[in-house]
């Protein structure tokens, strides 16, 4: 059986790229697809440095740096990948890869992060964000995700099974392609995290500083409980804004090493997260030291932090993005902190292991697989 894996692009190595590495220890005569590759020389080991077939945005200008701008592109350039001579073709998407065109004896398996987040429920948001409110710039881009929505329902007939990463992201594949689908969490290396039950009086966030992670907000309602304090780790384009409003009681720290990063999760009181988070693979890593969540209640978060209201719960959620939300929920983690054992934070943090992604995504794809095998 010949299997190929189209990602959307290789850049890095981050939360998609780790779920495509896993896939690959499972089937690593696997066959690589992606619009782009980028990826230098010394980071190619995830993907055992195989060979990608991309698009002809590869060699587009700026296409290093500027990939994304090419989106009403990407349609028509994943459908130029010829994929007829592989039997299963398993997509990691969150943008176009599932959009390759397969034949009726092929098995398409496609691996949802989300349906195209900025398409869709969220256009409003990242209209706002982008400064693409009003104007002629605004309405051109109105009409160019209007298409891509249309291409994105219309490429959902092309796919056999979905696997959603998240019960959230099943409920928008139901919304958006009406189309059912396996829940798979995606891997988190919680191994790689060190279970620490001693814990110091600080809280701390880990994140990219951009706006929809609300990095902003923490810092806020921290900034108001001087009483309080939190270590933030992270750097991005909301940097400067965020130490603006920092009281002395907020210690930003940059961009840290994985080393750094692990030592004050172990040692934090808390963990806080103020995203809305397809999954979120964070708040599992601070689970994974022992350590509680401090999480908004609304996304991938109510999947992976056990709240108060049930048995041994890991964390408490906040129900607004906002700063006296954040507050509030950190009052009421202080009044119930000893219900937080840090054995408890670690043993959920297990279900969402690698090795439970790899033994449940083998068996989904070998079922299907078998169940395609016997239909023809």
């Amino acid at each position: 059986m010949k299997i190929a894996i189209v990602h959307e692009w290789f850049v890095s190595h981050a939360g998609s790229e780790k779920v495509v590495e896993q896939i690959l220890k499972i089937f690593p005569e696997a066959d690589l697809f992606s619009v782009v590759d980028f990826l230098p020389a010394e980071k190619r080991g995830f993907i055992l440095n195989k060979q990608v077939t991309t698009t002809f945005i590869q060699k587009l200008p700026f296409a290093k740096k500027k990939y994304r701008n090419y989106l009403p592109l990407m349609p028509v350039a994943i459908e130029q990948l010829d994929l007829s001579a592989y039997d299963i073709i398993i997509s990691s998407s969150h943008a176009v890869a599932k959009g390759i065109i397969t034949g009726p004896d092929q098995l398409h398996i496609s691996y949802i992060h989300s349906p195209i987040r900025y398409a869709w429920d969220l256009q409003h948001q990242y209209l706002r964000e982008s400064g693409l409110s009003k104007g002629l710039k605004s309405c051109l881009v109105r009409y160019m995700l209007h298409k891509i929505r249309m291409w994105d329902y219309r490429t959902a007939n092309g796919v056999d099974y979905f696997i959603a990463n998240s019960k959230f992201i099943s409920k928008r594949i139901w919304k958006v392609y009406r189309r059912e689908s396996e829940v798979i969490y995606p891997p988190v290396d919680v191994d790689s995290f060190t279970y620490h039950e001693n814990k110091n009086d600080y809280y701390v966030t880990a994140s990219r500083m951009v706006p929809y992670k609300k990095i902003d907000l923490i810092v806020e309602a921290f900034s108001k409980m001087p009483d309080k304090k939190l270590i933030v780790i992270g750097d991005g384009p909301d940097f400067k804004k965020i130490e603006k409003i920092a009281g002395p009681n907020v210690k930003l720290l940059g961009y840290q090493n994985f080393e750094i990063l692990k030592k004050y999760m172990q040692s934090a009181k808390a963990f806080v997260f103020a995203a809305e988070e397809d999954f979120g693979i964070v708040p599992v890593e601070a689970q994974a030291c022992g350590t509680p969540v401090v999480a908004f209640g609304k996304g991938g978060a109510l999947e992976t932090v056990r709240g108060l209201d049930e048995s041994n719960p890991t964390g408490v959620f906040f129900q607004e993005q906002t700063v006296d939300s954040i507050k509030h929920a950190i009052h009421q983690l202080e009044a119930n902190y000893q219900k937080f054992k840090p054995q408890n934070c670690r043993s959920n943090s297990e279900k969402f292991a690698t090795e439970m992604f790899i033994n449940h995504f083998r068996d989904f794809v070998n079922e299907k697989r078998s169940e395609s095998l016997s239909k023809n």
